[in-house]
């Protein structure tokens, strides 16, 4: 047992190699102990710094695209609704989201919705329309419960139902591309 009052703090360092071990004192006329730990501390500061701000810029980016996602499907619709579900691409991490809301007014999914794909950049505050399909009421976004398919969403398959369900109003065709 040592009489040395920072022996116990030296010992949890033991698994480290002696030359990355803390000093217990600075060696006379040599610096570079202070002068690695700051260098390090500014790297891993700076290393910090790039990436909040990365992810501030990259959040920002997102909030533009769904609020143009939002615009555009009002835009196309001619629906002014507020209640709207927008799903985002996070399986391939894309940049084609998905916009739905009723086809009539009423509650969220109480009525057919219309739902929108769409894709590439923001431009004018709007974004080009890929595809879509539309869903019955009170029915989940799923394969099974999507009918009159257009554009990508035709191309991939992406409705079973080759006909509205009974009681489902008509579907009146939706433009591609940019409104």
């Amino acid at each position: 047992m040592s009489d040395s009052p920072t022996a116990p703090g030296r010992e949890a360092w033991g698994w480290l190699p002696e030359w990355a071990r803390p000093l217990e004192h600075e060696r006379r006329g040599l610096g570079s102990l202070r002068l690695a730990e700051t260098t390090i501390l500014i790297l891993l500061g700076i290393f910090l710094a790039v990436a909040t701000v990365n992810d501030v810029v990259q959040q920002t980016h997102v909030n533009h695209r769904l609020k143009a996602d939002l615009l555009t499907w009002r835009t196309v619709t001619g629906h002014d609704y507020v209640n709207l579900a927008t799903e985002q691409d996070v399986k391939t991490y894309s940049t084609r989201d998905t916009v739905c809301g009723n086809v009539t007014p009423g509650a969220p999914g109480e009525r057919a919705q219309v739902c929108l794909m769409l894709a590439g950049a923001v431009v004018s505050g709007m974004r080009s329309i890929s595809g879509g399909y539309y869903l019955p009421p009170y029915k989940a976004d799923l394969r099974a419960n999507r009918y009159k398919c257009f554009g990508l969403a035709a191309e991939t398959d992406l409705c079973a139902l080759n006909s509205p369900p009974a009681g489902s109003p008509p579907s009146p065709p939706l433009p591609l591309g940019r409104p």
